[in-house]
């Protein structure tokens, strides 16, 4: 087996369960699919495979989970994240003529926590530190807000907050090198990011393997 078929299966294996929407108020099954609600208006559709379904059953489950968020006029928005590996016969015509509109793909990057904890020399003037408290995380959000176009300032910060108020293990690092450093003293082995065309080059000099690809397609009220 290779190292990126490895990567894949741990990380079909381990990131599309439960740990991937520790932060969720809500979660419906619906045949293989997860339809997760998150607070501040938002679904989210998941799943760790489509098994063997044709393109008809597929085109069904997305005609009914979008009839599951459609009465719940909180529900201003549901992305339906897809993998670029999955079996998924028929799914973008479905997702496209149910009113979801693809985004920009991301690159699925996993490696070794132990390649990227190396030393980073900081400026004097800089100083590295894990972000816990209100304060800092808004601000944060503020930032990625800005940098990455997103309107959704208050609903991100709140999701942190109530997450770290829950103590899951989550934790804010400005830095790569710091965030291996803290999965290797958690016991992790493996690290894993979704990039934009931006950042995978960065993390692909870091040690990170490109084993697939994510696209999320948004269906807004």
């Amino acid at each position: 087996m290779t190292t990126s078929q490895e990567y894949l299966e741990a990380y079909d294996r381990q990131l599309r369960t439960d740990a991937e929407t520790p932060s969720a108020i809500a979660v419906q099954r619906l045949g293989p699919l997860r339809l997760v609600t998150f607070a501040g208006g938002r679904g989210f559709v998941t799943y760790q495979d489509l098994g063997r379904a044709d393109a008809v059953t597929i085109a069904g489950w997305v005609g009914e989970a979008l009839a599951y968020y459609r009465p719940d006029a909180a529900i201003t928005r549901v992305e339906w994240k897809t993998r670029g590996h999955d079996r998924a016969p028929g799914l973008h015509d479905a997702l496209v003529s149910n009113g979801f509109a693809p985004e920009s793909p991301e690159s699925i990057m996993i490696g070794e926590a132990r390649r990227l904890a190396v030393d980073v020399a900081l400026p004097d003037e800089v100083g590295l530190r894990e972000v816990t408290s209100e304060p800092d995380v808004r601000a944060m959000c503020t930032m990625q807000a800005e940098v990455f176009g997103d309107p959704d300032t208050q609903d991100m910060a709140n999701a942190m907050l109530r997450r770290l108020g829950t103590g899951d293990g989550m934790q804010l690092w400005a830095l790569t090198a710091a965030r291996a450093r803290s999965a290797l003293a958690l016991g992790k082995r493996l690290m894993h990011s979704d990039s934009t065309e931006f950042s995978r080059p960065i993390l692909e000099r870091a040690g990170l393997v490109k084993v697939s690809t994510t696209t999320p397609y948004m269906w807004r009220r």
